[in-house]
């Protein structure tokens, strides 16, 4: 038996929503912000669905993820289809002037016998190592997203 859990992090950016929705939408550049992603293959015949390998020191993942809504600058919503149980979404607030907000939120699933580890330490690594990719995210998308977007 399993149980899901669930953590966010997020992020504000002087850069516009179409500009961060632009950048997340593009699947295959995440392993530029995101540090466990190894990698992303979007699925030539079937756009909607994306292979993802996760890698960190001796662990390896990999799963099939399927877009189940895409909403330009508003959100994208997955979950895993084979491999890595998770689902998530990634929903963008447009603040006009002064940027936006992109708010990350990743839920995936642990056997319930692990589930007091969430308490302990699981889940606190995966909130700092969420925050540290939105970190990652803010400056990449400084670099990369304002060029033709700035505010």
């Amino acid at each position: 038996m399993a149980d899901w859990l669930e953590h966010s992090a997020q992020v504000e950016l002087p850069v516009s929503v179409d500009a961060v929705w632009q950048l997340w939408s593009d699947l295959e550049q995440m392993p530029n912000w995101m540090k466990w992603i190894e990698s992303v293959k979007v699925l030539d015949d079937q756009p909607e669905l994306s292979r993802w390998k996760l890698a960190s020191g001796s662990f390896e993942f990999t799963w099939l993820s399927r877009i189940l809504k895409a909403i330009p600058n508003q959100i994208i919503q997955w979950e895993s289809v084979d491999g890595l149980p998770n689902k998530g979404a990634i929903r963008f607030y447009d603040r006009k002037e002064e940027g936006s907000i992109v708010r990350l939120t990743v839920g995936y699933k642990v056997p319930m016998v692990l589930r007091w580890m969430d308490g302990l330490f699981l889940g606190q690594v995966v909130e700092s190592t969420l925050q540290a990719d939105m970190d990652r995210f803010r400056v990449y998308a400084i670099e990369h997203g304002a060029k033709d977007n700035a505010l």
